[in-house]
């Protein structure tokens, strides 16, 4: 039998009553009952021991005042947890906002008033800035004109060329040399591995305090240095990093693994509710993406810790327009029915894009780990974004940050806007109000940036294939809807010009008249991003939210749902998998999807041992020395072991746990006079009938459980996947009218699904 074949074994209950772990101690043991590392819980152990932990408060509370107190103390210690993860995630949220703003516009310039303003914050302040040049005023100084006096001409170009990529390579550098140093789970999204833990699997160090402060320090050093990635998702990463650190203040989710994850649960719903100003989508993505067990109680408790994250961020006030996003429009013109089509084929694109992201990136991730590649993080760091920052710097529409970038395609021309995008030619005898400008011939500078926007969709494409993935924090949301922004927002100004141009033809002529305002191009856009997030992530209902919640575009729901809904029929017709499906499944970790199995396998198949394995690793009810307990241990690698009447009859008695045995053995040796090499270990209730001379023998009656789940070898599979995602289970025993034939754990049920599905079985595993 392979050393993992008990990988998944579950520490015992506390099943026979009130009372001692173990009889010879008089406290517990404490590391008694508790997890290692790369192991997943129990979530029928946890719930148990939470059970039991409240009613001896529930009783304790009728003996005195302070026990009442006490009691109510415990009651709220979850919402006063909600409270600090919403006003910590929301205050680092808001600080690397401001950070991320100020260092992006460091790479072109400074502000000679205050060196620590951003460039739009440096002309607020300015006197002298006039309305038509609003980006230009004597405090901001672009580095060409700080250090030679020259603002034009080639000569200042290079030299500010050559001085972005300078500044970017050197964000870059610093970001990957404190994750590589200090954090090395400071990296990536971690979305995949949120997903993982919150399933139930132990990642330590993965949500400690040096990933968060690494995280939150070199999340605001990636995204300055104009690389093709988002701080959303290392926000989520950010935020239960948060939630992790204040279960450690309460021994009520400290010490119990599956409460711990309905906080964490609640603080990904506040990092996605800080990430886009979005409190209600937050609570939606948590229960829809991320979250494996999500009772009611924990949606109560997401919705206040957004809400908390969503104010102290508000407060912050980081992008100055007292909105919590820096994308917030407002569009003056319904859509029609006719936009439906264009809507959905931006789904079609955006489901084509995710498809082919998830494939590239996972091709190119496998690549990093299986070649020479992945031995040079720091290099690979160095040279994507030397590419990125010159090919960026050129194109207006690359060379800013990317959230900048999304905030122009979103809006609308009006009268007041100085964007290239804006420059159509204006009828002389309009007198229509500001708010309701007709649609009007495309000028030059509208082509010019429809050509720019090509290069720049292009170029996003294929760079955050390469990006997404590399030893720093990366999100993906931005960058993933940038790319429908840029394509919506070209097929918005092409559906505009033919509607003003063709305005006879069939499709146009009952709702586009001459000289109205009808078709918005800001809106394609939009939906053009929710298509392209959807195609990548396969969210669907929070994604909808998210997006109106972003935009304040709460009139264009339908258009959004039709896209999103495209964008995941297309995206699934190639692949059920999202992108963070996918890096579990790259990275080997323990997680069972909500998938259906409808294969015809019995629980005979899968179980372990098979014919060609040793014979089970099982320990008898009282026939066993402390030496041959000891032995076993070191023998194998098993995590857990079967209790059975004796080895010729093989009747299951209960389960004990490999790490409850070694501490309990480890703490009796200690405090127990008499227990030696050759002690009988004894898990029934009264002690077997031992010859006079024997040592005293040693009972763990208490370390055993006694109610192991058990399901006979005739079951089909389909029900025993569907037992382990409902229960939650870490292994179940196999027997026969009550003899022991076999376990199954967790990952031998992962093994046989993706054997069933023609994927590698031995690629499950912690990698």
């Amino acid at each position: 039998m392979e050393a993992d074949a008990i990988s998944n074994a579950t520490p015992t209950e506390e099943v026979n009553g009130p009372g001692n772990l173990m009889d010879f101690l008089d406290e517990p043991c404490p590391d008694m009952g508790t997890y290692e590392d790369f192991h997943t819980i129990d979530w029928l152990r946890e719930k148990s021991r939470d059970t039991d932990r409240h009613r001896k408060i529930t009783n304790k509370s009728k003996e005195s005042i302070w026990e009442f107190i006490k009691s109510l103390l415990d009651a709220w210690s979850g919402w006063v947890v909600m409270l600090l993860i919403g006003l910590l995630s929301g205050t680092l949220a808001g600080v690397i906002d401001l950070a991320v703003d100020w260092m992006t516009d460091l790479k072109e310039g400074v502000c000679l008033s205050a060196f620590y303003y951003s460039h739009e914050q440096c002309c607020w302040t300015s006197n002298e800035t006039t309305f038509d040049d609003r980006d230009k005023c004597p405090q901001w100084q672009k580095w060409s004109e700080l250090m030679t006096g020259y603002n034009e001409g080639a000569g200042a170009y290079l030299l500010n060329y050559f001085l972005y990529v300078m500044w970017a390579l050197s964000f870059s550098l610093m970001a990957v040399s404190l994750v590589r140093v200090f954090a090395p789970y400071a990296c990536g999204s971690g979305i995949p591995e949120i997903k993982t833990i919150l399933s139930g699997f132990i990642i330590r160090g993965y949500l400690g305090k040096w990933t968060l402060l690494i995280k939150t320090v070199t999340l605001v050093l990636a995204v300055s240095s104009g690389l093709s990635l988002g701080k959303e998702g290392p926000l989520v990463h950010v935020a239960c990093c948060c939630g992790n650190l204040f279960c450690s203040l309460f021994s009520k989710y400290s010490k119990n693994e599956g409460k711990r994850r309905e906080v964490l649960s609640a603080a990904a719903a506040a990092g996605v509710s800080v990430a886009f100003g979005a409190p209600i989508g937050g609570v939606l993505f948590s229960l829809e993406e991320v979250s494996y067990y999500f009772p009611l109680k924990t949606l109560w408790r997401s919705f206040f810790a957004a809400l908390v994250a969503a104010f102290t961020l508000r407060s912050i006030n980081p992008f100055g327009n007292n909105r919590l996003v820096l994308f917030y429009v407002e569009y003056h013109t319904p859509w029609y029915m006719a936009e439906l089509v264009p809507f959905i084929l931006l789904g079609v694109f955006g489901g084509l894009w995710g498809t082919l992201f998830i494939r590239a990136n996972i091709a190119w991730c496998r690549r990093r780990k299986t070649t020479q590649l992945g031995k040079y993080p720091v290099l690979e760091v160095i040279a994507v974004t030397a590419i990125t920052a010159v090919l960026a710097f050129p194109n207006p529409y690359t060379r800013r940050s990317t959230s900048q970038l999304i905030s122009e395609l979103f809006n609308d021309c009006g009268a007041l806007e100085s964007s290239q995008l804006c420059d159509y030619y204006n009828s002389p005898n309009m007198t229509r109000p500001v708010d309701d400008i007709p649609d009007r011939p495309a000028g030059p500078g509208v082509y010019t940036a429809l050509w720019q926007l090509a290069l720049a969709l292009i170029f996003k494409i294929v760079i955050t294939i390469f990006t997404f993935g590399m030893k720093i924090p990366s999100g993906l949301f931005i960058p993933s809807m940038a790319v429908g922004a840029i394509a919506g927002r070209i097929v918005g100004i092409a559906v505009e010009q033919m509607a003003y141009h063709h305005h006879d033809w069939i499709i146009f002529k009952n709702w586009c008249r001459p000289g109205a305002d009808c078709v918005t191009p800001g809106l394609y856009a939009m939906v053009g991003a929710a298509a392209c997030l959807g195609g990548v992530t396969r969210m669907t209902v929070s994604l909808v939210v998210i997006m109106f919640e972003l935009t304040g575009g709460l009139e264009y729901i339908v258009p959004l749902m039709a896209a999103a809904v495209t964008s995941k029929w297309v995206a699934d017709a190639f692949n059920k998998e999202g992108i963070y499906e996918a890096h579990i499944r790259l990275n080997g970790y323990p997680y069972l999807d909500q998938d259906e199995f409808t294969h015809r396998t019995l629980a005979t198949d899968v179980m372990r041992p098979r014919r060609t394995d040793p014979q089970l690793a099982v320990l008898t009810q009282d026939g066993t020395t402390v030496e041959d307990v000891e032995t076993l241990i070191k023998d194998t690698d098993y995590n857990g072991f079967p209790v059975v009447v004796s080895r010729e009859s093989e009747r299951l008695i209960g389960f004990v746990q490999r790490r409850d045995l070694t501490l309990a053995i480890k703490t009796a040796r200690q405090k127990q006079d008499g227990v030696v090499s050759n002690s009988v270990v004894y898990f029934t209730e009264d002690a077997p009938q031992l010859p006079p001379n024997c040592p005293q023998p040693l009972k763990l009656r208490r370390i055993l459980n006694l109610s192991p789940f058990t399901v006979t070898d005739h079951t089909p599979m389909e029900t025993v996947v569907d037992i382990f995602r409902k229960l939650g289970l870490r292994q179940c025993l196999v027997t026969r009218s009550g003899r022991l034939l076999g376990i199954i754990t967790k990952k031998d049920v992962l093994r046989h699904m993706a054997q069933m599905t023609n994927q590698d079985p031995e690629s499950i595993m912690f990698n």
